[in-house]
């Protein structure tokens, strides 16, 4: 019997060559060969000459009017000349290297030649003698390679059209057809394929491209289900003990705080796993939000644990942690890697009996020997910053905790919506009341003189600075400032007045800590560094960041760079020193001086780099999707992750036969790459 899960390897022509060169290009099955889409379509239908411009790709319909010239350069080089009558005047077309095409063209016989147009030599470069009617609209164009000619590709998708077009069943419900006005899955992939015009192209692309996205979603949805339905604890949090709390915070909490806190709360008192990312601009307070709801586990009787990724930034949660609690049943402890050993075995006895009910450190909390008597929350700060694994040994320290990962890093609609798909997002859009905005300025390499100006008057007003460079060593293919050299400039500018600092990636843990300890503490004014202080230590006396070859990063590093100065009561600066050499490079840096919101920086940055570029192709967690582009499509992306979620959480989901092509697709497509850590 038929089947769309049928190996290519069924079809006319295909030998094992073809076959071995269809699978490396993705194409196992039929279904594959069949959602193998065009990258772009050429348009054959004719036109007439007035109607055209210089260079652009037309198809021109005319009668042969000379005998067709062969020109030979050399052996492997030939231009076919030929001459036609278009529109009662004469062009020349001029193939390169089709000499099979010379018979083709007989005085008086009517052609129609697809190629780009030259208006000045009233020329056509042949790309294509077109010799059917059917070639008369778009033509699909795939992608192919060395051992697969993308017209053997046409061909087989057309022998598979013919013989499994029955077999095509509808995946989507009718409802979303009706909905969205979509068309139907066999109509969809003929018209995708064969298309009659750019209307009829168009229904079918965008029913592609929903459907595409909407059976992503559904696996995401399916997991984020079948995780809260299986465990999860419910924490019954005294709330009169977290009004107090909050009410002795020396500020009041912005109304994007309420309503995260409020979000996670309502996770947490039921009896669901919560699997919940809690993203804000740098500056925006999530560290008080991560207290409250730490608190609130505490005040349930549970454990609550909070993992940062540096020891010196565990070290400042958990000072943050003891003077915020100070007055409350809550005892603080922090474990790092460089503990003494007496000192952390006491510290694990404490923690397996209970008494610490809130533990603060690096990955050192999840060694095997590190125990809890009841965790019932765990928070990670900068969750990219740990892997999988990790993330996953801290969840089983307890019996499935409520789960909260941190970000600084904003996240863009289409990451949430893929990457973090099966995921709850929290986001913080707000900064609190009496943050200075941080005044960026673009100056170019001959002007940082007004850079170290500025530097030198904020110094003087007892601030201090910090100074970026992309490199640590001196490189010979990168005219590149380097922290060394740097350093070394810096020194004779500004000290014996002021002290100048170095921090680099190179430096070992306990180096870097030390040194970031001593800026905070004002022992040194100015801070050469590498990006290595992108996510650290609040140091609110600091007021000028100067990033050096800042064309050299993406926008959303630079933000985050950016986001290490205004954490004070006074007002900020950031310089970037840049000669960007493109429109790409001008554009990035006017983005920066028009915006502090990370949120719109995180999405142009995607926008103009691409997730590959932004996150590095297998960490950016968006998938390859065939037709859907998730960036420029992120409205269709959207909508398909609410749809997806709706049907899913439907009770009759899994006996509705409406829903049968869905759930035989969830049984057929079991991904391991959707599943939790």
């Amino acid at each position: 019997m038929a089947s769309l899960d049928d190996s290519v390897g069924v079809l006319t022509g295909v030998g094992p060559k073809k076959l071995t060169a269809l699978n490396q290009l993705g194409i196992n099955t039929i279904e594959d060969l069949l959602t193998f889409y065009p990258y772009r379509y050429d348009d054959l239908k004719a036109k007439k000459l007035s109607e055209i411009t210089d260079q652009e790709k037309v198809t021109l319909k005319g009668t042969v009017s000379s005998e067709p010239v062969l020109v030979r350069f050399g052996q492997k080089r030939n231009l076919l000349n030929v001459r036609l009558l278009v529109d009662d005047g004469n062009i020349t077309v001029s193939f390169f290297n089709q000499p099979f095409l010379q018979k083709q063209f007989e005085i008086g016989k009517e052609v129609a030649v697809y190629g780009k147009w030259d208006d000045k030599r009233k020329s056509l470069s042949g790309m294509k003698l077109l010799t059917k009617q059917t070639d008369d609209g778009l033509a699909a164009i795939y992608r192919s390679s060395k051992d697969i000619h993308q017209t053997a590709i046409r061909q087989l998708i057309t022998q598979a059209f013919e013989q499994y077009a029955d077999e095509v069943g509808s995946l989507l419900p009718t409802e979303l057809i009706q909905k969205y006005r979509l068309v139907n899955r066999k109509m969809m992939l003929h018209d995708i394929h064969f298309p009659k015009d750019e209307k009829n192209f168009h229904e079918a692309k965008r029913t592609a491209i929903f459907e595409e996205f909407f059976l992503f979603q559904l696996k995401l949805q399916y997991v984020k289900k079948t995780d809260t339905k299986n465990y999860g604890i419910k924490i019954n949090y005294q709330n009169n003990e977290l009004k107090k709390f909050i009410q002795t915070l020396p500020f009041e909490l912005t109304a994007a705080q309420k309503k995260v806190v409020n979000e996670i709360c309502a996770d947490m008192k039921q009896a669901i796993h919560m699997n919940r990312l809690l993203q804000g601009d740098v500056g925006s307070g999530k560290t008080i939000v991560a207290a409250i709801v730490m608190y609130a586990a505490i005040t349930a009787g549970y454990q609550a644990v909070l993992m940062a990724p540096t020891e010196i930034l565990a070290e400042q949660h958990a000072n943050n942690m003891a003077t915020l609690f100070a007055d409350f049943p809550v005892n603080v402890a922090l474990l790092t890697g460089s503990m003494k050993v007496k000192a952390r075995r006491e510290l694990l006895a404490h923690l397996e009996s209970g008494e610490v009910n809130l533990i603060v450190g690096t990955h050192a909390i999840i060694q095997p020997d590190v125990s809890f008597k009841r965790v019932g929350l765990v928070i990670t700060d900068e969750q990219h910053r740990f892997g999988v694994n990790q993330r996953r040994i801290l969840r089983e320290k307890g019996a499935e905790p409520d789960v909260l990962a941190m970000t600084a890093t904003p996240i863009p609609r289409t990451l949430a919506i893929t990457a973090y798909g099966e995921m709850d997002v929290s986001t913080i859009n707000e900064l609190p009341a009496g943050r200075q905005p941080i005044t960026t300025s673009w100056l170019k390499s001959s002007q940082v003189g007004k850079g170290i100006d500025l530097i030198k008057e904020q110094l003087a007003q007892g601030s201090q600075a910090y100074i970026i460079t992309p490199l640590i060593d001196e490189s010979e293919t990168l005219d590149l400032k380097n922290a060394l050299a740097l350093y070394e400039n810096m020194k004779e500018i500004f000290e014996p007045k002021y002290k100048v600092g170095l921090l680099h990636g190179k430096m070992k843990n306990d180096e870097k800590d030390q040194m970031m300890a001593d800026f905070k503490a004002n022992k040194y004014q100015a801070l050469v560094s590498t990006t290595v202080i992108e996510v650290g230590v609040d140091v609110p006396n600091a007021t000028v960041m100067m990033i050096y070859n800042a064309e050299r990063f993406g926008l959303a590093q630079l933000h985050q760079l950016r986001g290490r100065v205004g954490r004070g009561k006074k007002a900020s600066y950031c310089v970037l020193i840049a000669d960007p050499k493109n429109e790409f490079g001008i554009q990035r840096m006017q983005i920066m001086t028009e915006t502090t919101d990370g949120f719109v920086i995180s999405q142009k940055d995607l926008e103009l780099r691409g997730a590959g570029d932004v996150l590095g192709r297998k960490q950016s967690g968006i998938p390859e999707f065939k037709i859907g582009d998730p960036i420029g499509d992120i409205n269709a992306l959207q909508v398909a992750q609410q749809e997806a979620h709706e049907i899913v959480f439907r009770d009759d989901f899994e006996n509705n036969p409406e829903f049968k092509p869905l759930n035989d697709y969830l049984k057929e497509h079991q991904n391991t790459d959707l599943k939790f850590d």
